[in-house]
């Protein structure tokens, strides 16, 4: 079978594409045929070596694959072969794994689709996953009108326009180019702000009449959380879900306090808060499963390449060129 593997962090390059036996189900297990590999920032970070969840090397990238089931070992009971599934890592042992034309998991890991389900826009659902674990916990605490997505045109950044777009928020989203610009609002964005053209804080005032936005999501971090903290309105709460560009040059907190009529809430979330309650986890996946089947969202896959090129996928990522998805075909 096809695979890609890293002996070594480092650039794009380490990713080697490798042929190896197709593995056996045991008992409990299943045998998973990808026919969609997804690609993201967390397999770049593995491959750099800067994952916090580092798997030991050598190891396959990948976070998540969908496809069907291609064989099930003793015992299995609640699939069958030629079933429609999702497998994200998230429910695996340990982080990564899914650069792979076959994949062994245990038979409670993959998550069932509906066959009118399509398997490219399934393997796109985990950004959704993301972007839905955020907002929902929001929502339940305080109503939300508005919300600002920084990179509203990346992965998870178009998950969330089209979710928020879904629950009726006015959706404020920052992109770098016309391109991205054009596909934000596509998604569902009211309105796009090019950070590189315009002062993004100021726009974001002006088109909110000087209140802001009851939500904040950003995956950027560095001197912009400031700016994100002043663009809440009151009881607003800023979303840290990535730090790209490292922690804020100076105290935080004392900039919230210098905005304390506000009220400000500032989360700093991560998905493995939920490996203590998968439970949960799944329950969320099984949400954003049935929005799709629904059609109340619409992933988009912006580029589709053969497996053993995945070296180009990151380098599309790390080049800031993707629009929604890239996904891998074995």
């Amino acid at each position: 079978m096809k695979t890609v593997v890293i002996h070594k962090t480092g650039g794009p390059e380490v990713l080697e594409p490798a042929e190896s036996s197709t593995p056996s189900p045991g008992k409990g297990e299943v045998l998973v045929q990808a026919e969609a590999v997804g690609v993201g920032w967390p397999d770049v970070l593995i491959r750099t070596g800067k994952y916090k969840w580092m798997p030991p090397l050598p190891t396959s990238p990948g976070s998540d694959l969908s496809g069907r089931i291609a064989a099930v070992g003793e015992g299995v009971t609640q699939l069958t072969v030629g079933q429609k599934v999702l497998v994200t890592a998230r429910e695996l042992a340990q982080r990564g794994g899914c650069y792979t034309e076959y994949l062994v998991v245990p038979e409670a890991a993959p998550f069932p689709l509906p066959d009118s389900v399509d398997l490219d826009r399934a393997a796109c659902l985990p950004n959704y996953q993301v972007a839905w674990a955020m907002l929902r916990d929001v929502l339940q605490a305080r109503k939300l009108k508005s919300i600002f997505i920084a990179g509203a045109a990346g992965g998870v950044g178009s998950a969330a326009v089209q979710i928020a777009r879904h629950l009726d928020l006015t959706v404020i989203g920052s992109v770098s180019s016309a391109d991205k610009d054009r596909f934000a609002r596509e998604q569902g964005a009211d309105h796009v702000i090019d950070y590189k053209r315009e002062a993004v804080l100021d726009r974001v005032l002006a088109l909110t009449d000087g209140r802001g936005v009851d939500l904040v999501l950003d995956h950027v971090g560095g001197a912009g959380l400031f700016d994100a903290l002043k663009m809440l309105a009151p009881w607003g709460t800023l979303v840290s879900f990535n730090a790209i560009a490292g922690n804020p040059p100076s105290d935080i907190f004392a900039e919230m306090r210098n905005l304390l009529t506000k009220s400000l809430t500032l989360r700093c979330f991560s998905m493995h808060t939920l490996d203590a309650d998968p439970a949960l986890r799944r329950q969320i996946m099984g949400e954003v499963i049935d929005m799709l089947d629904k059609g109340a969202i619409r992933p988009v896959v912006s580029v589709k390449l053969p497996l053993v090129e995945a070296a180009e996928a990151h380098r599309i990522i790390e080049r800031g060129e993707s629009l929604g998805k890239i996904l891998l075909v074995p």
